[in-house]
C-alpha cells in the first residue's frame, strides 16, 4: 500500500458478454480490461497510453463506475468504491469527475451552459439560485471564459470553448481526482496547447490529481509525472516520465517511441509493428504482444509475462527480463 496514493486499483477486470444463438445466451467474452493494477498519489498526474481498443477508456470509466467493473478493487480516499451503496457512491463520485473525449457528451444541447454547470452545483446542495449563478460565473472565468456565456447554448461555442465549459462543470463538484479520456484529441494543435496549460494551471492551483488518457506521446510527455502503458486490456509497463522515454523496458514501448523519436534524446531507427493490435474477444495466449513482437522468445507464445519491477520504480511484463 502506497500511503500517499489517492486511488489504487489492484485486479481490476471489466469483460463484457458476447451472446449468441436462437436463444441469446453468453457465448464469449471481450476482456477489454485484464487484471490492472497501479496506483496514483495525491496531486500526481499519471498518463496513461495505448493504440486505440487497448481499454484505456473502459479502464477510465470503469474507475468511476460508469461501467460496473466484473472484478478487482478501487480503492479512492481510502473508501473501495465497488462495495459502496447508490447512495454513498453519489457522495464520494463528486469528488472523482471526467473530462470527456468529446465535449458534447456532457454539454445537454437543450440547456444553457450555466444550467448544465448547475446541474452539478444542485447536487451538491446548493440550493440559493443567486449562489450558483456566482459560483457559475466563477468557475466560467477559472476555465478563460466569460461569465455571460452562461446565457448561451453549447452549438453557439467552439471545440475548444466547449471543452473549457466541460472542464468548468467537471470542477464544479469539487473533484480531487479528474480522469481526463483524450480531452484534447478532438480539438486544433493550437487549440490543444491552450486546454493542457489550462488544466495544468488548475491541478497547481487546486491541487488535483489526474489520470491523463491519450494515444499522443507528446500530450503524455508533456502533462505526466508517472506513464503507464497498456496493450490489449494489460499494463505493460509503468515508469517514471523522464526514465520511461530515456530507457523503455517493453519491445512495445520501444516501437511507440521509436515512431516519434523527436520526444527522446536517442535517435533509433523506427520499429514496424506487425499487423493490427488482436482483438480483446480472442487475445493471443502467453504475451499478448508476442504476434507483433520484433524480440520474440520461445516462452513467449504461452506464459504469460508478469508486471514487476526490473528497475526501482520501473515497471515491465516481459519475459525478457525473467
Amino acid at each position: 500500500m502506497n500511503d500517499k496514493a489517492i486511488l489504487r486499483v489492484n485486479n481490476l477486470k471489466k469483460y463484457y458478454h458476447v451472446t449468441g444463438g436462437l436463444i441469446p445466451k453468453p457465448v464469449a467474452e471481450i476482456k477489454a480490461v485484464d487484471g490492472v493494477s497501479f496506483h496514483i498519489n495525491q496531486g500526481e498526474v499519471l498518463g496513461l497510453v495505448g493504440e486505440s481498443g487497448c481499454g484505456k477508456s473502459t479502464l477510465g470509466k470503469t474507475i468511476l463506475r460508469l461501467e460496473e467493473p466484473t472484478e478487482g478493487e478501487i480503492i479512492f480516499c481510502g473508501d473501495d468504491i465497488i462495495g459502496l451503496s447508490k447512495r454513498d457512491l453519489r457522495r464520494l463520485r463528486g469528488k472523482m469527475q471526467i473530462v470527456f473525449q468529446d465535449p458534447d457528451a456532457s454539454l445537454d444541447p437543450r440547456l444553457t451552459v450555466g444550467g448544465s454547470i448547475e446541474e452539478a452545483l444542485i447536487i451538491q446542495g446548493m440550493r440559493n439560485t443567486s449562489e450558483r449563478s456566482e459560483k457559475v460565473a466563477w468557475l466560467l472565468e477559472k476555465v478563460g471564459l466569460e461569465a455571460d456565456f452562461a446565457e448561451r447554448y453549447p452549438h453557439e461555442f467552439s471545440g475548444g470553448q466547449k471543452q473549457r465549459i466541460g472542464i468548468a462543470r467537471a470542477l464544479a463538484m469539487e473533484p480531487r481526482l479528474i480522469i481526463a479520456d483524450e480531452p484534447v484529441s478532438a480539438l486544433d494543435v493550437s487549440v490543444q496547447a491552450q486546454i493542457l496549460n489550462l488544466m495544468m494551471d488548475i491541478k497547481d492551483i487546486d491541487g488535483l490529481t489526474y489520470l491523463f488518457i491519450s494515444h499522443d506521446l507528446s500530450v503524455i510527455k508533456y502533462v505526466s509525472d508517472r506513464i503507464a502503458v497498456m496493450y490489449l486490456g494489460k499494463i505493460i509497463e509503468l515508469a517514471a516520465k523522464s526514465e520511461f522515454f530515456a530507457n523503455p523496458l517493453h519491445p512495445y514501448s520501444e516501437a511507440l517511441l521509436s515512431a516519434v523519436g523527436q520526444l527522446t534524446h536517442k535517435r533509433k531507427e523506427r520499429i514496424i509493428l506487425k499487423g493490427d493490435i488482436p482483438s480483446p474477444l480472442n487475445p493471443p495466449s502467453g504475451c499478448r504482444f508476442h504476434t507483433r513482437c520484433h524480440k520474440l522468445l520461445p516462452v513467449c507464445d504461452h506464459i504469460e509475462p508478469e508486471l514487476k519491477e526490473i528497475a526501482p520504480g520501473h515497471y515491465a511484463a516481459c519475459h525478457l527480463y525473467d
